[in-house]
């Protein structure tokens, strides 16, 4: 699978991706000023454009949780997870009874009431709770969080994994890399689905991931665009202003 990945806040982003024919689209509220109610409208213009929405949350956040998943995602992508303690938290916020507690209310989700019985029943079976695993600590204990049933799948967050092992930034070291590849090794023991972030997608780069065993890519993002977008155009202003200076 293939997705995309939005840290600002205007659905028309979520609309621009939807036409490019990817499966998913991440909405950043960790490292975003996205707020919930832009959140909200993102995950409409997504579906409007038929793919599935999956908002990274903010932290371990039940509340934050329950208001996306009302708002109508479908599923959560949450970071640093290290322990099973945790897992069994975010299952808790995500499913509802019997496999957690979240509690049953009536917004887009469940279209207002008018899909509520169908919503509910089917919401434990199709819903998505992926991780993330960026510490040394999660990549210790990957095979033990992969385990629970209601887990997914796992993805990878480089930059804060370089930063747990002392090399922050460091993407291309052995140590990340290594680390990375227990994590794809975990996931493909315990049958989860197994995804990365490529900032600079080419078609040679994604089929390394994929056939490294990764099973979802994430293709840049809108700042990523518009931030190699714009090291271009700085490029051509400065020679347009030599070119055209008196």
């Amino acid at each position: 699978m293939l997705g995309a990945w939005t840290s600002l806040a205007h659905p028309s982003i979520a609309e621009i991706f939807a036409s490019a024919g990817v499966d998913f689209i991440g909405i950043d509220l960790e490292h975003s000023t996205i707020s919930l109610e832009q959140a909200g409208r993102i995950i409409a213009a997504a579906h409007a454009g038929g793919i599935a929405c999956l908002p990274r949350v903010s932290s371990h956040n039940g509340e934050q949780i329950k208001r996306l998943l009302d708002s109508g995602a479908d599923g959560i992508i949450v970071p640093n997870v290290s322990t099973r303690n945790e897992v069994g938290r975010i299952v808790e916020w995500c499913k509802y009874p019997p496999l957690g507690k979240r509690s049953y209310g009536i917004a887009r989700a469940q279209r207002y009431g008018f899909n509520f019985e169908e919503y509910t029943r089917t919401w434990n079976e199709r819903s998505l709770i992926i991780i993330q695993i960026e510490s040394k600590e999660g990549i210790e204990a990957a095979d033990d969080l992969l385990s629970h049933d209601c887990v997914d799948g796992a993805m990878i967050g480089p930059y804060d994994l370089s930063g747990s092992l002392g090399i922050p930034g460091q993407l291309s070291d052995s140590r990340v890399t290594e680390a990375c590849a227990r994590v794809v090794k975990a996931c493909s023991r315990k049958g989860r689905a197994c995804g990365t972030h490529i900032i600079d997608p080419t078609e040679e780069n994604v089929g390394v991931a994929f056939r490294e065993g990764y099973t979802f890519v994430v293709l840049a993002s809108d700042v990523f665009v518009l931030w190699k977008w714009s090291e271009r155009m700085r490029e051509l202003v400065a020679r347009l202003r030599k070119t055209l200076a008196p």
